[in-house]
């Protein structure tokens, strides 16, 4: 006996110890069921297929079970089409689709109502999933919500083989700081804030790993080869001296601890994205809005979502606008597909109008082009934090904008979104933006920052609700101009005393600490205004992985004789 039970450890030891690659090829990955209850999901669902079709995991080992009812749009329609598609690939695909039932439960008002009836009809759902995936004999069930999007591909494996733990999430991000666990619970089994909270969402390097958390919902992994899973329950009246609410989530929660389990959250990776709950009633446009913030959030680090050309028919994009602009223009160097493509997608999400304007490459720029240009470089001028003269990316991005501002005034376009291609957008941007611009238009301004780098925040004047009178500001992420603004930087003859793009503004409106570099520019009055809180953002910090400056990592200009040959 006691051989039996040091071979069966030393097995678990060893099968912790491989690679999961390595140990994937010796024996059979675990079966697992993966459960979906669908309401009106048809706007999200798309992708929510897509990214669940792309789990790295071998589909003859998946069950899929899906039920979906009360639906008052085609999420039934898209689950059909999937599954005659899909079906075969698969172990089992059992998918119920109730077309019978009306679009609301009795004692609903609305879609977004929790009442009553509706938790007792999730809790029936979710106990004939659990049954399901326990007379399927299968090792695992992932409960999962049908706007959730995993984007990446090794979720499931990284779940399975990295947590001890019966009950086991992937932590999701959110366009806030919204995700799927709570880290601390009421006594009366409400969500309790905690300090440690924030640093498990944005990953803090020191909060990596798996986090025992009370509450865990949206995506669940949870393994029944636990002989305690026999007690596993979504039903409050199933768990025993229960006194929380008539919920699903809660009541399976509290169960398992009370059995003697733990729910653990894993941040170790980016597992993928939720969008944020409906707090009061909610409507198809606004969880498409939802859905593009979540797709808004992810392009900003460089995912984009995936989409199945079987079921991309069902999404939908808005017509490209110029957002009551005359034009949108979007710098970018030719050599940065990467930024551009997904810049390009965030236009597409956002229904903008935007003209690429190919950057001036500093790299390519020769003394020749600088002389033909007739730039000066300012004496004086010495970089804040480096002590070092400006750098050939900073004379071409300089020049990129330059650029932009003369055909402002060649075209007389009256007002001009200019930005970066690093560009984060805020929530809601679109929504953000009309009301920005509705509070500003009384105020004459020539320059209105849309993103920057805010350097004295503290002495900013609110001129209404959303705007402020900026200070000194550091960088060019994204900003409208006006006619009469770009006439007043071209008139200021720039190029004769060069200095970076973001220095020169704020000496144009007068605000720059350095008294000597602003007396080269005698006629400063440039009529400034910022959003506030900002509606840009960049999408990488200093230090941040992925981070790239066309600026920074480049030569100092005074050192170029003739072709730079570094950035």
């Amino acid at each position: 006996m006691r051989f039996c039970l040091l071979a069966l450890v030393l097995f678990q030891f060893y099968i912790s110890c491989q690679n999961p690659n390595d140990l994937e090829s010796k024996i059979k990955l675990p079966t697992v069921t993966i459960a979906v209850l669908v309401r009106n999901k048809a706007y999200i669902l798309p992708y929510f297929l897509s990214a669940l079709d792309r789990l790295d995991y071998p589909k003859n080992r998946l069950y899929l079970w899906i039920y979906s009812d009360y639906n008052s749009d085609q999420s039934i329609e898209v689950l059909r089409e999937w599954k005659t598609f899909r079906e075969a690939e698969y172990h089992g695909f059992y998918l119920k689709a109730d077309e019978l039932t009306p679009t609301l439960h009795p004692d609903e008002k609305n879609v977004s109502s929790w009442t009553p009836k509706r938790h007792r009809h999730i809790i029936r759902l979710r106990e004939k999933a659990l049954n399901f995936a326990r007379r399927k004999w299968s090792d695992y069930l992932f409960m999962l919500d049908a706007d959730v999007i995993l984007t990446n591909p090794d979720t499931l494996k990284s779940l399975i083989w990295q947590s001890d733990s019966m009950v086991t999430g992937p932590m999701l991000e959110s366009d806030s700081l919204y995700s799927n666990f709570w880290h601390d619970m009421s006594k009366d089994y409400t969500y309790k804030r905690t300090s440690d909270y924030q640093y498990i969402v944005t990953r803090d390097e020191e909060y990596l790993g798996c986090h025992e958390v009370p509450m865990l919902h949206s995506a669940v992994l949870v393994s029944l080869k636990h002989k305690e899973s026999d007690y596993l329950t979504y039903d409050p009246s199933k768990v025993e001296n229960y006194d929380g609410p008539l919920d699903d989530t809660v009541a399976f929660c509290i169960n398992t601890i009370k059995i003697g389990s733990k729910l653990k959250l894993c941040n170790e990776k980016p597992y993928g994205y939720i969008p944020m709950p409906s707090i009061n009633y909610s409507t198809r446009e606004k969880d498409i809005q939802k859905l593009v913030n979540i797709k808004l959030e992810a392009l900003s680090k460089g995912i984009v979502f995936p989409l199945d050309p079987l079921v991309s028919k069902y999404v939908t994009y808005p017509e490209p606008s110029k957002l009551t602009m005359s034009k949108i223009f979007m710098i970018n160097l030719a050599r940065r597909s990467e930024r551009r493509h997904l810049m390009m997608e965030s236009f597409k999400e956002l229904g903008m109008d935007v003209e690429i304007y190919e950057a001036v490459d500093g790299k390519k720029l020769t003394k020749d082009d600088i002389d033909k240009l007739g730039i000066h470089m300012m004496p004086e001028y010495s970089d804040p934090f480096h002590a070092r003269p400006m750098k050939a990316g900073e004379v071409g991005c300089f020049l990129s904008h330059y650029n932009i501002w003369k055909k402002i005034v060649e075209n007389k376009y009256n007002l001009t979104m200019i930005m970066e291609d690093d560009v984060h957008f805020a929530p809601y941007f679109k929504e953000k933006l009309a009301r920005v611009l509705k509070e500003a238009k009384g105020y004459k301004y020539d320059l209105l920052y849309l993103g920057r780098k805010i350097m004295l925040e503290n002495g900013e004047t609110r001129i209404t609700s959303h705007t402020v009178r900026p200070l000194y500001t550091y960088w060019t992420l994204g900003y409208i101009l006006t006619y009469r603004g770009a006439k007043k930087l071209l008139e200021a003859n720039p190029l004769k005393n060069l200095l970076p793009v973001d220095e020169f503004l704020p000496i144009m409106f007068d605000t720059h600490p350095n008294a000597i570099w602003i007396k080269k520019f005698p006629k400063r009055q440039l009529r400034a205004l910022s959003a506030y809180p900002l509606l840009m953002n960049p999408t990488h910090y200093t230090g941040m992985d992925g981070y790239i400056s066309d600026t920074e990592d480049s030569i100092i200009m005074k050192n170029a004789k003739k072709k730079h040959n570094e950035l």
